[in-house]
């Protein structure tokens, strides 16, 4: 059966199980567009490709499947790499399908070209290029399972466009299930020798390839075990926050109990994260290359194993797999830890619940409470980055997985497409996100995709009128001279009113509950506008105190 080659790569899209793609339409793939017309695959368009490769990249934290992105060439590409870099850091499944020159012009740097091989090369897992149609079916098979594979991430494949008009008979391919390795009898032997020894233990679950089975296997080998699990810089919802084991967040501004917990450990289980800048504390609660914690890494990447931190135990797998093999294991010396175990969520409770007063009249400590008290465990909380992201991270409950979409990668812009993203793949739950006012603006034309699209999510606008995390860091080490930090803002509710979202300003804590309650019955999406004092920058310090030392 003759098929263009636009319809032979939507085709193979179908064959995998895709069900949504996020873009910014381009000439250069008018054939993969006209075969979406008919396929049973929804196409959100975006306004700009930055927001598109957003989603698709909470897309695959969402659902595990690699999330799909289509963009032209040049320009259209290069506006997609911070998606890309994101999914890239988090560990992210992602295509990324980029149109290209045609095969006749190549090499002429001819309108927009570019080699998307060599740009992505060195933030994807596989950048390559098709120039046979007939091979479509083969290079989309394999860039899914090296997409899944391992450690997940992101594949670019650029397409030129006259391939994607060429005809050919070729068959579709047959989607192959991911091999994923698995801990062997002499490894969790080995594991349970050492967590038997253990006085002290602390695990710290992150990254990709987590999924909802794991993060109930992991609580209860946990549980069984006696162990206090932290969750590593924004993977907050791999473990229930309300669970007995959970020790809290090994993120920005730690706190200061759980870094000492884990600088003082005797076992330290990590679970598929990379123990990396954040989770470390700035690589300071263990010694590079050998720690003092005996270090028990499992990761499905072998080539993590040892690449900043020699383990005492590297196991390579699959973390579904290690968590399922974790569960059976019965560990000696459970009944001893359980005064650490309840200690270590004691802390974590209270860290969670004081905080001190900060100037003005809106305090987000108490909105992220009535947050925690109004969403139920089922919302979904995206945010982008800055400083505002850390009431969230202290003050707010991730019940269960996936709840949490935010970007390890520190990327800006990325909380309101990736809610829009989750809105679309469950529609039948809350979706609430967190912004900045700079953070914000990065992405705040997508209110247009979500009114267009009917993306009811509630965005809190947190405006203190500057980049606050850069200000912060500005008054630190060169006090008082301000430079590029200050921001004069619009209106943010009658911009929401302006695209036709609901739109209000909250400027006292005691407003935001019937506010709050208003937009989640809003129909369509809903942006408040949180007018919070410049003076309350961080949970715990304040402008002039940063400033004065």
């Amino acid at each position: 059966m003759m098929r263009s080659g636009g319809r032979v790569l939507v085709d193979q899209l179908v064959v995998h199980g895709a069900d949504l793609a996020f873009g910014v339409p381009g000439e250069s793939y008018l054939a993969v567009l006209d075969a979406l017309h008919d396929a049973p695959l929804r196409l959100i368009a975006t306004r700009h490709e930055a927001a598109a490769a957003n989603m698709a990249e909470a897309y695959g934290k969402l659902t595990g499947r690699p999330g799909i992105c289509l963009v032209t060439r040049g320009p259209g590409a290069t506006q997609a790499s911070v998606g890309v870099h994101t999914a890239f850091q988090d560990a992210t499944p992602m295509l990324l399908l980029v149109g290209q020159v045609a095969r006749s012009t190549a090499g002429r740097e001819a309108f927009q070209e570019l080699d998307h091989r060599q740009v992505f090369a060195p933030i994807a897992k596989w950048a390559t290029q098709v120039d046979d149609a007939a091979r479509l079916p083969e290079v989309l098979a394999r860039a899914y399972a090296i997409a899944c594979s391992g450690r997940p991430g992101p594949v670019v494949v650029a397409l030129p466009e006259d391939i994607l008009t060429d005809q050919v008979d070729t068959p579709d391919a047959v989607p192959a299930p991911v091999a994923a390795a698995a801990p062997g009898a002499a490894a969790l032997q080995r594991l349970r020798d050492l967590l038997a020894q253990a006085r002290r233990p602390v695990a710290i679950v992150g990254e990709g390839g987590w999924s909802a089975r794991a993060a109930t296997d992991v609580a209860a080998f946990a549980r069984a075990a006696a162990i206090p699990v932290a969750a590593s810089f924004r993977c907050q919802d791999y473990v229930d926050n309300e669970d007995e084991v959970y020790a809290g967040h090994a993120g920005i501004a730690m706190a200061p109990a759980l870094a000492r917990r884990i600088a003082e450990a005797d076992v330290l289980l990590a679970i598929g994260g990379r123990l990396g800048e954040i989770a470390s504390a700035g690589y300071t609660l263990l010694d590079i290359p050998r720690p003092r914690q005996r270090l028990v890494h499992v990761h499905p990447d072998p080539d993590e194993l040892g690449a900043v931190y020699q383990p005492a135990l590297g196991i390579v797998s699959g973390l579904t797999e290690f968590a399922a093999a974790a569960r059976g294991l019965d560990v000696p010396g459970a009944a001893e830890r359980r005064p650490l175990v309840a200690e270590a969520h004691g802390e974590y409770r209270q860290h969670q619940r004081r905080h001190r007063e900060l100037p003005g009249e809106l305090q987000l400590a108490e909105v992220m409470a009535v947050l925690r008290d109004r969403l139920g465990p089922d919302a979904i909380l995206a945010s982008g980055a800055g400083n505002f992201s850390m009431w969230a991270h202290r003050f707010y409950s991730f019940r269960r997985y996936p709840s949490q979409l935010a970007p390890r990668s520190g990327s800006m812009g990325y909380g309101f497409p990736a809610s829009l993203a989750a809105k679309a793949v469950h529609p039948e739950r809350t979706v609430v996100c967190l912004s900045g006012d700079g953070d914000f603006l990065m992405s705040g034309q997508e209110l247009a995709t979500a009114v267009q699209e009917e993306l009811g999510v509630v965005v809190l606008v947190v405006n203190n009128a500057m980049y606050g995390t850069i200000r912060m860091h500005q008054e630190r080490q060169y006090p008082g001279r301000v430079v590029g930090t200050d921001l004069v803002n619009p209106d943010f509710a009658a911009y929401a009113r302006a695209f036709g979202a609901y739109g209000a300003v909250v400027q006292r804590t005691g407003d935001f509950a019937d506010v709050l309650d208003a937009a989640l019955r809003a129909e369509g999406p809903a942006v408040l506008e949180l007018r919070v004092d410049p003076q309350a920058i961080t949970p715990g310090q304040t402008l002039d105190e940063i400033r004065g030392g």
